[in-house]
């Protein structure tokens, strides 16, 4: 009995840190247009924002739970797809609705961690891609104009890289219970993000 209560104590401690981050974020911090030059910004700005660093955290949560296959496509895929969305809006190309394709994103991602949804790993690439199409467009239309496109380029998708390896870890070491728990506080807040 004593050895079950000092396990829940355990995974609560690991799951109220994650909860009160994902209760604590604020909308569409990301997109504010104040960031450093050049690689600075590139690696800043996927923590500038609870909106992306939210989602990129619950893409490691998700894949954590999915067969080895995707498990090991999937965190690779999304800054694949988002460099392509922020290439297109460096060149001009504007994607309708990618404010609220991001919050939807970190509702569903959120949600696709509480339930451990398992898909096939071309269908949860397709769906990444939606999402990371839109996150890399708010990173490429807040490039920095006195900077170097490629080192902001690569400094975004390095910190995204470690955000889903560290959302991977977590899952891995809390367990089950902990990462469903804190896919439910991602859910929550960008259910706050969208109705703000």
């Amino acid at each position: 009995m004593i050895k079950i209560s000092a396990f829940r104590t355990k995974k609560l401690h690991l799951t109220l840190p994650c909860t009160a981050l994902a209760l604590l974020a604020t909308p569409a911090m990301a997109h504010d247009g104040m960031h450093a030059a050049g690689l600075l910004a590139g690696l800043l700005h996927p923590l500038s924002g609870a909106d992306h660093l939210l989602a990129m955290l619950a893409v490691g949560l998700w894949a954590a739970a999915q067969n080895p296959t995707a498990r090991r496509c999937l965190p690779g895929l999304f800054p694949l797809a988002m460099l392509m969305g922020a290439l297109a809006a460096a060149g001009g190309v504007a994607l309708a609705g990618m404010e609220s394709l991001i919050g939807l994103s970190v509702i569903a991602l959120g949600m696709l961690t509480v339930f451990s949804v398992r898909m096939p790993a071309w269908a949860g690439g397709l769906l990444l891609a939606a999402f990371a199409l839109a996150h890399g467009q708010a990173h490429g239309l807040e490039m920095p104009a006195d900077g170097s496109a490629l080192a902001y380029f690569l400094g975004f998708s390095a910190v995204t890289a470690l955000l889903h390896l560290a959302g991977m870890l977590a899952a891995n070491r809390a367990g089950q219970f902990a990462s469903r728990a804190a896919g439910l506080g991602i859910a929550l807040a960008g259910t706050w993000m969208m109705l703000a």
